[in-house]
């Protein structure tokens, strides 16, 4: 194929998402009105969010709907790409589920714990099986930034069933991480965006063609549900969209063997999780509180910071952090 064609398939994919999502909002945010699908607020969280009480949830079904027809389309004589799409829509389909407990059944806890964690388990698991019996993928890790010290870079061969287990890991707790970013207008997907774009041009380089253009779908429902999810939002994703930006993500990272780059690329989403971690820790161990609230960005905004400042500070972070995780790129391969 050649890269004139390719481009014009990128640019389709992103243009396509993109109108379908922004099409979907008139629709989609008075449906989810009517139901009374509305977001309910933490007591203990910031108190300007209060007023976030009752604004429609779920609308990942918007930009997850653009992916789908964007991909099926142009994607569909790619295997990879067909893959990407399927395990993104199952995460999603795993995030509905939890939603609709949540807002439509009324019990506040949605999915126990574990069954969103087997969920995302089962998935992730047949992803990397898939990835290694069929598509491939090997079962090494490549070091990001080796290739400055060593051409052609490092690789640790973790062997079958020690991948296997690293990428569910990488899966699930990007799916997780992605899902507590999701906590301010606009965060999540803005941060997605830059991240997903590094994620392209790593599946151009390691054509696979596929996964790139499901990729830069993403990226096109992404900018369209800003339009809608910007502040002061009309809409929020849900674990709908939270839990399929995760999932898209971390499974783009391990059929393109990019796992470890992804921690750079994505590392707002790794701090967010590392806040609530380290806050969970220490306040069992030692009974304080490191930050004055996690995830990370509800630190931030209790410190003085206005919503809008911490999202775009860290839409700001996640484009230098993008370009950082692809210069560890340098001479590997």
């Amino acid at each position: 194929m050649g890269y004139s064609d390719l481009w014009l398939l990128l640019s389709k994919a992103f243009l396509i998402s993109l109108a379908v999502t922004l099409l979907l909002g008139p629709v989609t945010i008075p449906f989810l009105r009517r139901l009374k699908f509305g977001q309910k607020v933490r007591d203990d969280g910031p108190a300007t969010h209060l007023a976030k009480s009752g604004t429609p949830t779920m609308g990942g079904i918007m930009f997850l709907a653009g992916t789908a027809v964007a991909g099926l389309w142009l994607a569909h004589r790619f295997a990879d790409g067909l893959l990407l799409l399927g395990v993104t829509l199952g995460f999603g389909l795993i995030g509905f589920l939890d939603d609709y407990i949540k807002v439509a059944l009324r019990r506040s806890l949605g999915l126990r714990a574990r069954e969103k964690l087997l969920g995302q388990t089962i998935l992730s698991f047949l992803l990397a099986l898939v990835a290694v019996s069929t598509f491939g993928r090997g079962t090494d890790v490549v070091i990001p930034f080796s290739g400055f010290f060593v051409p052609g870079g490092i690789t640790l061969e973790l062997n079958s069933w020690g991948f296997i287990l690293f990428a569910v890991l990488m899966v699930v707790f990007t799916a997780n991480a992605v899902n507590l970013t999701d906590g301010l207008d606009g965060l999540a997907a803005g941060v997605t965006i830059p991240v997903a774009a590094a994620l392209v041009l790593i599946s151009l380089l390691m054509e696979k063609w596929g996964i790139a253009i499901v990729l830069a779908a993403l990226m096109g429902g992404c900018l369209g549900f800003l339009v809608y999810n910007r502040h002061p939002a009309r809409v929020f994703m849900g674990d709908t969209g939270s839990l399929a930006l995760g999932g898209a993500l971390g499974a783009a990272a391990v059929l393109t063997r990019s796992e470890l780059f992804l921690l750079i690329i994505g590392g707002i989403y790794v701090l967010e999780a590392l806040s609530v971690i380290i806050q969970v820790i220490s306040f069992q161990l030692f009974g304080r509180r490191v930050f004055r609230m996690s995830p990370l960005h509800h630190h931030f905004e209790l410190g003085g910071w206005s919503e809008q400042r911490v999202v775009y500070t860290f839409w700001g972070g996640a484009i230098i952090l993008a370009f950082l995780g692809m210069a560890g790129l340098y001479q590997l391969g």
